[in-house]
């Protein structure tokens, strides 16, 4: 089953995976951050400039600096970025989510524009009544240029 456990959490869950994504589309790192437990990490093995980074400051950071280049129009805009779940697990105040996106942004050392769809394995916990990001892991699964 794709979605199991409480509803409510669910749904909860599913505003912490469009809450990053609203904080990527407008750049603003205030709510992306957010999204993360102190002691998350974030794994991007996919990107060796980035790589992956652990705790919530250096992840911010990390994602700081890359909005420096990842973007459109020479990074003056944001990049696209939308997600949606694929599955929620909620068990108690932990749960699983599998979620996919869709980006659209400039390759940095190419500034070929890029459309990519990937996929993002991710572990939350509930703290505080809030559902934040403790692990997320992203890989590409189709790279299409402009």
């Amino acid at each position: 089953m794709a979605f199991t456990g409480n509803f409510e959490d669910r749904v909860l869950i599913r505003e912490t995976i469009e809450t990053y994504a609203h904080g990527v589309m407008t750049k603003d790192a205030e709510t992306w951050a957010a999204t993360w437990a102190d002691d998350a990490y974030w794994a991007l093995p996919e990107y060796p400039d980035l790589g992956g980074f652990t705790g919530k400051e250096a992840i911010v950071a990390g994602w700081v600096e890359s909005m420096k280049h990842y973007g459109l129009d020479n990074c003056t805009k944001p990049m696209i970025y939308v997600a949606h779940p694929g599955e929620i697990d909620v068990e108690g105040d932990r749960a699983k989510s599998i979620s996919y996106t869709s980006e659209i942004f400039e390759d940095p050392a190419t500034k070929k524009t890029l459309r990519v769809r990937g996929r993002y394995v991710d572990e939350l916990a509930k703290i505080d009544g809030k559902w934040l990001f403790t692990r997320r892991e992203y890989t590409t699964m189709h790279t299409a240029e402009d």
